[in-house]
């Protein structure tokens, strides 16, 4: 008698599309909240306008990408966590679900932002995409010191998930960071 069919079984790596969406959503999260520190220096011109559609894009990008995630994830069960003390597994938890939660956040109080200061963003020059929330003066500059410091949690929350990846790799020298880079399956 086989004891092991009634537990499911846990994979040993990511699938390439889970760790294809993982890097590709790192660099679009990259490339927007870089070039939205570049424009958010700006004068007002129509560089900064033609700038500020590509950061929207990115961002737009960003959120369909993470729904893409969230479904893979959901279909998909990643594999166990290496062994490690129970404070780090609650820390990554927490870490990877504020990350998620930060990845939906902010793009959506972009959107917001943009709709309140009666920017429409349309996606692409080709799709546009409806205000989420009539022109409000007020209301734009609350959304965007939201979105702003949203971006600034994200960019320290990656900070710390970057190091510890690092700490997991040089210093625990365990596989955390070695199965974010295995496209093979062993």
């Amino acid at each position: 008698m086989n004891t092991n069919s009634a537990q499911p079984l846990v994979p040993k790596n990511y699938t390439r599309t889970a760790l294809a969406l993982h890097w590709v959503v790192a660099g679009v999260i990259i490339c927007a909240f870089s070039l939205g520190l570049v424009v958010s220096d700006l004068p007002f011109s129509p560089q900064k306008l033609k700038l500020m559609a590509y950061h929207k894009w990115l961002g737009i990008t960003v959120l369909a990408l993470v729904a893409i995630r969230g479904i893979w994830r959901l279909t998909h069960q990643p594999p166990a966590m290496p062994p490690m003390p129970a404070w780090q597994q609650i820390g990554a938890k927490f870490t990877h679900g504020l990350m998620y939660a930060l990845m939906f956040a902010i793009p959506f109080t972009g959107w917001l932002f943009s709709s309140a200061t009666g920017y429409r963003v349309v996606y692409l020059q080709l799709i546009p995409l409806p205000n989420l929330v009539a022109k409000n003066k007020l209301l734009g500059e609350a959304l965007g010191d939201i979105h702003a410091t949203f971006a600034w949690l994200m960019f320290y929350v990656l900070l710390l998930h970057v190091a510890a990846a690092l700490k997991h790799h040089f210093f625990d020298r365990d596989d955390t960071l070695r199965r974010m880079l295995r496209w093979r399956h062993s």
